[in-house]
């Protein structure tokens, strides 16, 4: 599976410690930044792991800042980008199952790094459902579209 990350400094060490776990499940990744500790901005990061994602260059993105929920606000605002800012692993089984969610945000400053590499790995091991949740999906990307 192919991934594209990226953070902003407010997710930076989470960022790396989820590289570890990607690399442990042998995935192809591919990291967009950031890679310092100095104050950048979120949207900077959030814009091409979801374009690459949309575009289908990648097959899921995790995006990572202090809460999760800038990088959410920003890559939702890509077209075909279905992103679920998620804490715990409930919600990111059902951010797949249900909501076919291409990108996974997390928060830094919310959650340990061991929540999170649990979070990483059911999102990553969960397949959408289908069914009724498609029909559900489909009008999610009409939407878009208006």
């Amino acid at each position: 599976m192919k991934i594209i990350i990226g953070s902003d400094h407010g997710g930076l060490q989470l960022k790396e410690s989820i590289k570890e776990v990607l690399d442990e499940l042998k995935m192809e990744v591919e990291d967009v930044g950031c890679d310092c500790a100095d104050s950048v901005d979120y949207p900077d990061y959030a814009l091409p792991v979801a374009e690459r994602v949309a575009a289908g260059e990648f097959d899921r993105g995790i995006l990572i800042c202090g809460t999760g929920i800038g990088m959410s606000i920003a890559a939702n605002k890509v077209s075909g980008c279905r992103c679920a800012v998620v804490s715990d692993e409930y919600s990111a089984r059902m951010s797949r199952e249900h909501n076919d969610a291409n990108v996974l945000a997390l928060g830094e400053r919310v959650m340990g790094p061991g929540l999170a590499e649990a979070i990483v790995r059911t999102w990553l091991s969960t397949e959408f459902a289908g069914g009724r949740h498609q029909q559900r999906v489909d009008k999610i990307c009409t939407l878009e579209k208006e």
